[in-house]
């Protein structure tokens, strides 16, 4: 294995550089950058197949992880060899155990086929929504919890046992085997020019066809979301998961699926979440049920998380119910203004996120239900509950 940080990058790091590959787990990191950062440190590396699928409303890691297994295993192991690393992982969410099951038995193929120069080790961790975080996992492969380190050194500098570490979501990997393949150019004739490539989305909520597909980057999501055939009026969209951005979907549908475009709409595609929210449910009561279940599993590492994210919930669940004329709306904007950027991880970010698109998406509906009005839900014969996914809770000693 040659040591890295003594010589040019890779051509394989500059192939997918040139690809234009983008992170496909939520951030949108380049992966180029991400593999030259951790190549260039001097030392045997680390790398780690990310698999977690942390967000409720994502299935497509699980299916790509089905249907392909070889296929990200043969971008791990490439990966592996473009950074110069001794040790590889791929890290699996514990209450899945067909995916273990699935991967182990595609590792022992290729054992006996003797196609791979480094062992994997496949390790599954309890399934809680931050524990598929990079330094969650970093912590977890090091001997930890799997929760997230909060302001420790990027993994790239100090990552699994101090270590260089590359940690890349699986449907990354799974894009970067096709680039080794095909070259930087084919996978650049699908998407954007400012994003190219495909990638999966998690399409659901009130659907005809609800699932995982496969899409240009680039492309309207009117047109993302027609392949699952929405089914009667829409109260709103979700886009990007619980870490995301409600939108109206009357302004989204026109809107194409980039970074730059989400980004200017105050959105991101995240790891590609869209979730229909019938006209008849009522958003207040189901961000109440995401904000509950955030804060019930949290890490509980920091004030925001272990005060900020229930009071707000409690907020929210107090606003749907429509006992407070006011003021429960001004604790909750004051909260969100305090509780933004103080984290000791990104789950408070992303919870004020959520909370703060609600309240501009819901305007209405918020108004509605301070005034003790029917909202829109009622208006079309609801309101329909339980709309967004909601994992079974977790016991709170369950990190390791």
């Amino acid at each position: 294995m040659p040591l890295r940080g003594s010589g040019p990058p890779s051509p394989l790091t500059r192939i997918v550089a040139d690809a234009g590959l983008t992170g496909r787990g939520g951030a949108g990191f380049p992966t180029g950058t991400k593999m030259r950062a951790v190549a260039e440190r001097r030392g045997p590396a680390v790398v780690v197949g990310n698999g977690m699928e942390g967000e409720p409303a994502s299935e497509k890691d699980q299916v790509l992880l089905s249907l392909a297994p070889h296929l990200v295993l043969d971008g791990l192991m490439l990966a592996a060899d473009a950074v110069g690393a001794a040790q590889a992982y791929l890290c699996l969410p514990d209450n899945r155990p067909w995916l273990a099951r699935a991967m182990l038995a595609a590792l022992d193929e290729r054992e006996r086929a003797g196609t791979d120069p480094l062992p994997v080790q496949v390790h599954t961790l309890p399934h809680r929504y931050v524990s598929s975080e990079e330094t969650a996992l970093v912590n977890w492969l090091s001997g930890g919890d799997a929760k997230p380190l909060g302001s420790s050194p990027r993994p790239a500098e100090r990552g699994v046992g101090k270590k260089p570490t590359l940690i890349d979501n699986v449907e990354t990997l799974a894009h970067l085997a096709l680039i080794a393949r095909y070259g930087p150019a084919w996978f650049r004739r699908a998407g954007h020019a400012d994003a190219p490539g495909t990638m999966l989305v998690t399409i659901s909520g009130e659907v005809a066809a609800p699932g995982v597909y496969e899409i240009e980057l680039g492309t309207l999501i009117g047109d993302v979301l027609a392949l699952a055939s929405p089914v009667g009026p829409i109260g709103g969209l979700l886009v990007g998961g619980y870490f995301g951005t409600w939108l109206d979907p009357r302004m989204a549908v026109d809107l194409p699926v980039t970074p730059q475009a989400l980004r200017n709409a105050g959105a991101s595609i995240g790891a590609g979440v869209l979730v229909v929210l019938p006209a008849s449910a009522c958003p207040l009561h189901e961000m109440a049920r995401v904000l509950a279940y955030l804060a019930a599993d949290s890490a509980g590492q920091c004030g925001p998380c272990t005060f900020g994210l229930p009071a707000i919930a409690g907020d929210f669940a107090e606003l749907a119910t429509g006992r407070s004329r006011g003021a429960a709306l001004q604790r909750l904007e004051r909260r969100l203004e305090v509780i933004a950027g103080r984290g000791a991880c990104r789950l408070p970010d992303g919870a004020v996120r959520l909370a703060s698109s609600a309240l501009s998406t819901f305007t209405a509906d918020v108004h509605a239900h301070v005034r003790h009005q029917p909202c829109q839900a009622v208006r079309y014969g609801g309101p329909a509950r339980g709309v967004l996914p909601i994992p079974r809770p977790q016991a709170q000693e369950r990190w390791q």
